[in-house]
């Protein structure tokens, strides 16, 4: 997979990739305006949908409703170095969603590729290169 970073003004810095475009943005407070989240909290983000994902295939493939299902991620910054140190993920259901499957939503949940990165990180390679090649825009 290949993705195409560029800068369309202010502090704003955009990834293509496919027919996609995520947007991001700094808060006025640093230097942006605010009109899309920052890449960090898009990261973050990925944690919660990407477990979210597995909840909804795992509650699709008994037929069970997700209807008021919901996550509520919560993320914790360790005082010493601004660093996430623990995320939680509180898989909340109704009422009547049946008792006997909340183990097997953690379970789902905790499938998310995007956690098990955590496991395994990656190698970051990076480098700067000079390019003739033009600014497509």
């Amino acid at each position: 997979m290949e993705m195409l970073i560029d800068f369309p003004g202010g502090a704003r810095v955009d990834a293509h990739f496919g027919p996609y475009t995520v947007a991001t943005d700094q808060p006025p407070a640093g230097g942006g305006e605010g009109l899309a989240p920052t890449p960090f909290a898009v990261f973050l983000s990925s944690l919660g949908t990407c477990a979210g994902i597995y909840v909804l295939g795992f509650c699709r493939s008994r037929n069970l409703p997700v209807e008021g299902i919901q996550i509520i991620e919560r993320i914790h910054t360790n005082p010493m170095n601004g660093l996430v140190g623990a995320v939680d993920l509180e898989i909340q259901v109704p009422p009547e969603f049946p008792e006997k499957y909340y183990d097997a939503l953690i379970r789902s949940a905790e499938q998310c590729k995007v956690k098990q990165q955590f496991d395994n990180p990656p190698i970051f390679n990076v480098i700067t290169r000079v390019t003739d090649r033009e600014v497509i825009e």
